[in-house]
């Protein structure tokens, strides 16, 4: 039983020593970087956690707030309930918008 706690105590000491790193290293790119570059200004070690939180939030490990599989799952579904002119058509319309991306088309 003893030997799990040295563990846990070492694991959450090296998890808030991440934390520090990473929050060190975000505080040193942004003060370093953005002020320069786009005028932005300088911030704190607790403003760049605070990024970090957000960041975690809005893009968390490509989940965001919606999860892709969901969203995989539910265009799986409408696809399946599609005609094949009604697929068809569907693909024409997502390559037309993809072309406007890629330069395809002047408007």
């Amino acid at each position: 039983m003893k030997m799990n706690s040295k563990w846990i105590v070492k694991a959450v000491l090296g998890v808030l020593c991440l934390i520090l790193v990473v929050g060190l290293v975000v505080m040193w790119l942004w003060n370093n970087l953005l002020p320069d570059l786009f005028g932005f200004p300088y911030i704190t070690y607790w403003q760049a956690l605070g990024i970090l939180i957000l960041s975690k939030i809005f893009f968390k490990s490509g989940n965001g707030f919606i999860s892709k599989s969901w969203m995989k799952e539910r265009m799986k579904e409408k696809c399946d309930q599609m005609s094949p002119e009604e697929k068809e058509k569907f693909r024409e319309q997502w390559k037309t918008r993809c072309d406007k991306w890629k330069g395809g088309y002047d408007d």
